[in-house]
């Protein structure tokens, strides 16, 4: 559901119950097209110290190559995914169609004022930049196990290289904002999580975990038994729980966020079309987008959980992906995922 569109079941609904898009209208199947994307930087000119931590270890710098991807070497093997050109570029793409998918906005927490904002999972530092162009008084920092961010950044931002699910220096009581994007496929604990990033945010400050889900849904029976994306998902949800990680954290993030504490939870689920079969222009334009982001992502996202948790061999992966490069590509399917968008406020007054 995109800016402007209203759901008008609101007095029907639980009011615990996040906001559910309706069935998505599609037009007539249209010829499959190919999706580009191309990033502009429009660079800055700031102090080397801001862009980057200076004291980086020269194995954090290293990085890892594995089946003819590159891995990040801080910490080798804790997040599955590559860190390569291509996955970066993917990842700003996955930054776009969130945008679009909020609105046009960074974010849906009321912020007031914020001096202190974190980026958990930072990556390619996208967003971070974006926030320390809108909110030019705070100090935004982006956290991340690879040192891939541009070093032409915004003065109020900087980059660190960490883990996420170790404990925090921060002072207690300090954040305005913590924001994890798209983490269900790297944290283990999330209670633990959740409790240290309570922990950290001022009274009132707040919490945010936009997330996709890639589960397959399809709301007029075109999805048939032998589309293979729903396959592929299961495979990487199967592979990463070798891990300890649940890929699916988002459907309970929600529940969770309400067992650390926080209170004025917003949550609204978003139905994602996968091409552009949709109807809607607005829909059909994001559907072109997100096709891409997977399209051109398969290699990266499964051969990690596909080799290292479900002892695949690399062909074997390859040979899969021909008939899942395929399906992706019919739009006579109307199938669609889901977008999690999710803030929850650490309480003003503590009990």
């Amino acid at each position: 559901m995109l800016e402007g569109q209203q759901d008008t079941s609101t007095a029907e609904r639980d009011a615990d119950a996040p906001l559910q898009d309706p069935p998505i209208e599609s037009e007539q199947p249209a010829q499959p097209a190919d999706a580009t994307d191309a990033r502009s930087d429009d660079g800055y000119a700031s102090d080397a110290v801001s862009a980057t931590s200076t004291s980086l270890a020269s194995s954090i710098r290293d990085y890892s190559f594995e089946n003819s991807r590159r891995y990040h070497k801080f910490k080798e093997g804790l997040y599955q995914f590559p860190n390569d050109v291509p996955e970066q570029e993917r990842e700003d793409m996955k930054h776009a169609v969130a945008f679009h998918l909020l609105g046009g906005k960074l974010h849906n927490s009321p912020l007031k004022n914020p001096q202190q904002i974190i980026d958990v999972g930072t990556g390619t530092g996208t967003w971070a930049i974006d926030m320390g162009d809108e909110y030019p008084s705070a100090e935004v920092t982006g956290i991340d196990l690879s040192p891939i961010q541009p070093p032409w950044v915004p003065p109020n931002v900087k980059f660190v290289v960490d883990d996420a699910e170790a404990p925090w220096l921060y002072r207690e009581g300090s954040l305005d904002l913590v924001h994890l994007r798209n983490m269900s496929t790297a944290i283990k604990d999330w209670p633990a999580l959740l409790a240290q990033i309570y922990s950290m945010l001022k009274p009132g400050g707040w919490i945010e975990l936009p997330e996709f889900r890639w589960e397959y849904g399809c709301d007029d029976g075109t999805m048939h038994s032998e589309y293979t994306p729903p396959k592929m998902v299961a495979n990487i949800r199967d592979g990463l729980a070798a891990f300890g990680i649940d890929m699916h954290a988002s459907a309970r993030n929600a529940d969770r966020l309400k067992e650390a504490g926080f209170t004025n939870i917003r949550h609204e689920i978003k139905k994602v079309p996968v091409g552009p079969w949709p109807k809607d222009p607005k829909l059909k334009m994001i559907g072109l987008y997100n096709r891409s982001v997977i399209y051109d992502g398969l290699q990266a996202i499964t051969i990690g959980p596909f080799t290292r948790g479900l002892g695949w061999k690399p062909e074997e992966v390859e040979v899969f992906l021909v008939k899942v490069r395929k399906d992706l590509l019919d739009t006579s399917v109307h199938s669609y995922v889901h977008f999690h968008s999710l803030c929850a406020q650490k309480p003003e007054t503590l009990a």
